[in-house]
């Protein structure tokens, strides 16, 4: 145990962000660099090493939190890298980005602030970095057989890794122009700036993995012929047929999913673009969806310079304390501001958009909406509640369907999907096509980064016992455990 006293000497203090006036105005990380050493051993020190630790069953990746927090504590940084890298590939992604499931099981959160989990974590992994301990680690011997894994998000890296350092030659192939996924496309630079998965790409390319981009598996290459070339397939191509919206005036132009959007103004950031083709730059933004894709919507069209920002959630607003529903240590959902809703703008609860309404060369000029609430648990309109708001620009945010069923692969490989339209596998996330694998979003729908790098690893698991017949691969989750499921 790191500290006896610490939870009941030190109270809980997390990073500090640059202030809004500052940060605004550009495109980096929002907290303040170097906020976190001096505070981080106090922290790490309110951790209990409770005998049952529930924040591991709280991240399905399994996170040894108790342990790394302790030699946080101590200042011990190569022993705390190496426990923390022992169940995750990537924790500078998952400090940066990841609700913290394993912070909402902390027993010290039954009454107390629970610990800053995800601020350590960040602490040890930046520390990591700057002290050389990151370092390639590519296999001893090859198995002499070869892997094709179909995207590069956080479930396709992690099966890429933990296969290449197994010994199999691993290929990712990424439909963009560059490697990442939604994490160099959907997350904005103020939440994690692209710096962080560069290095990785440059730690995986020596450690052997091969990356092919603007390759699109089905249109550019098809599945068939990709099983015929590789030993083994793992498919992480993500869950990115964005839900739409389907009112009176959608049509109009000016109206854009989310993931629309987003890209666009990181491509400024990579250089690639002077201004994004799709700016928010003086304009009455509405963002429709109340999740982390709406307020990373939020953030980028305050950058821009809109001239409003309203987000809007059919939902009621969340409490601010668990209910009874959602008890310790299960993850409740609670009102949060993030950094982007630090920064200004409007956020509106339990409404509906009704029909958009447009100027006389198609643009969308108003959103019109009404007030709902449930009603023998169904959501309805509440009479004499309609209203108009300026919309000049609108993002969809309203989360996503399945996986990608228009560019063949699907049909290609022949796979088979479940209820909720994702590609169905197996307990060893094999799918009905015999060495062809599934993992994250695309065979589980929708999730955290968490749950992806998890699935990632636990794909890699089942496609070496498949090509070798025997796995020594640490495997975090089954796709049948939904118990976790947040």
């Amino acid at each position: 145990m790191a500290d006896p006293k610490g939870f009941l000497t030190h109270e809980r203090e997390t990073a500090k962000t640059r202030p809004v006036e500052e940060r605004v105005k550009d495109w980096n990380e929002v907290y303040q660099p170097g906020s976190l050493l001096p505070i981080i051993s106090k922290q790490a020190s309110r951790c209990m090493d409770c005998g049952i630790p529930f924040c591991h069953n709280g991240c399905p990746l399994g996170n040894l939190i108790p342990e790394w927090n302790d030699y946080a504590y101590r200042g011990d940084w190569s022993e705390a890298s190496e426990r923390l890298h022992a169940t995750n590939n990537f924790p500078e992604f998952t400090g940066r980005l990841c609700p913290a499931p394993c912070e909402a099981a902390c027993v010290l959160g039954i009454n107390q602030q629970p610990v800053t989990i995800k601020n350590v974590e960040v602490s040890i992994i930046d520390k990591a970095w700057d002290n050389g301990d990151v370092t390639p680690q590519p296999p001893e011997r090859l198995s002499g057989k070869t892997v094709a894994v179909i995207g590069s998000g956080p479930a396709g890296l992690a099966a890429a890794q933990q296969l290449t350092r197994a010994g199999h030659t691993v290929a990712v192939y990424e439909r963009a122009d560059r490697i990442g996924g939604l994490l160099r496309y959907g997350i904005p630079e103020f939440k994690m700036e692209k710096r962080h998965i560069n290095r990785r790409i440059e730690q995986m390319r020596a450690e052997g993995t091969k990356f092919r981009t603007e390759v699109e598996i089905g249109r550019d290459i098809d599945a068939k012929k990709l099983r015929k070339r590789y030993d083994a397939v793992v498919i992480a191509a993500g869950a990115t047929t964005s839900r739409d919206l389907p009112v009176p005036g959608r049509d109009l132009k000016g109206i854009h999913f989310a993931m629309e959007y987003l890209p666009l103004a990181n491509k400024v950031q990579e250089g690639d673009l002077t201004v994004a083709p799709i700016t928010a730059e003086g304009k009455h933004v509405v963002v429709i969806g109340g999740g982390d894709t709406g307020a990373d919507c939020v953030g980028t069209a305050h950058r821009q310079g809109a001239a409003s920002v309203t987000q809007l959630e059919i939902m009621p607003r969340p409490g601010e304390e668990r209910n009874a529903g959602q008890p310790w240590p299960t993850f409740p959902m609670l009102y949060k501001v993030t950094s982007a809703h630090e920064e200004g703008g409007e956020r509106v609860y339990s409404v509906s958009t009704t029909h958009f309404e447009g100027d006389e060369d198609g643009n969308v000029q108003w959103l019109h909406l009404a007030e709902v609430e449930f009603v023998d648990g169904k959501l309805e309109q509440k009479p004499g509640t309609e209203r108009k708001i300026p919309a000049q620009l609108v993002t969809l945010a309203m989360g996503f369907t399945g996986t990608d069923q228009q560019n063949g692969l699907v049909e290609q490989f022949g796979l088979e999907l479940d209820a909720r339209g994702n590609v169905a596998r197996d307990a060893d996330f094999a799918t009905n096509v015999p060495g062809v694998f599934v993992a994250g979003d695309a065979g589980r729908g929708q999730s955290l980064i968490v749950w992806a790098i998890a699935e990632g690893r636990s794909a890699a698991r089942g496609v070496d016992r498949f090509l070798t017949g025997a796995s020594a691969l640490p495997a975090p989750i089954r796709p049948t455990d939904r118990a976790l499921a947040v």
